[in-house]
């Protein structure tokens, strides 16, 4: 069964009010209308180290985590904008991702290649557009492929105290696109698992 892990890149940890988590769990469960298998933690509960190995030594959380990325079909990165950036904790997240490029095979394939990446962002100010580009990339840079219409973002009034966690209604847009992107996320993924990207060498 195709299966999708999310990742919460919330500074809140635990079961604190997230809007970054309720985001992620609506595009959760619009893949899970599509067949797929879906689960999630928040990244700040767990001891990501600093670093740029898949093992940063005694105490690091991320290599469990890094295999739960590496079992999914579809990799979820969910973040707030904090200072029109993504927060500090998706940052880690991709700096450890970039281990990846140390572990190409002989063939020029990536261990990420024929693996989908999705991006959720919220926030209260301008920024969805930039913190989206910034995150594509860098998973596309270590392999990740991006389907088409694969943007959910909410962003509210600037210099508001609404957050997207206080809205009594998803906007008609947003259930759009998140329906969009699931449908098309499972829809790569399933291809890509049947058709895997050549060797390039």
């Amino acid at each position: 069964m195709l299966s999708a892990f999310g990742l919460n890149c919330t500074l809140k940890q635990g079961d604190q009010p997230s809007s970054t988590q309720k985001l992620l769990d609506q595009l959760l469960r619009a893949l899970d209308g599509y067949g797929v298998s879906t689960s999630y933690e928040r990244a700040v509960d767990h001891d990501i180290k600093p670093g740029v190995k898949t093992d940063e030594g005694p105490g690091d959380a991320w290599p469990a985590l890094r295999k739960r990325i590496d079992e999914a079909g579809i990799f979820v990165l969910a973040t707030p904008i904090w200072m029109g950036q993504p927060s500090s904790v998706a940052k880690r997240v991709l700096e450890r991702l970039d281990a990846v490029f140390g572990e190409i095979d002989e063939h020029g394939l990536y261990p990420t290649f024929g693996k989908v990446a999705l991006v959720s962002v919220v926030g209260n100010e301008d920024g969805a557009h930039h913190v989206t580009a910034e995150l594509y990339q860098a998973l596309a840079d270590v392999g990740f492929t991006i389907p088409g219409g694969s943007s959910s973002y909410w962003v509210g009034e600037a210099m508001n105290k609404k957050n997207y966690i206080d809205l009594d209604q998803t906007p008609e847009a947003l259930a759009g696109a998140i329906q969009t992107q699931a449908c098309n996320a499972a829809h790569l993924a399933r291809l890509l698992r049947e058709q895997p990207y050549p060797a390039t060498r």
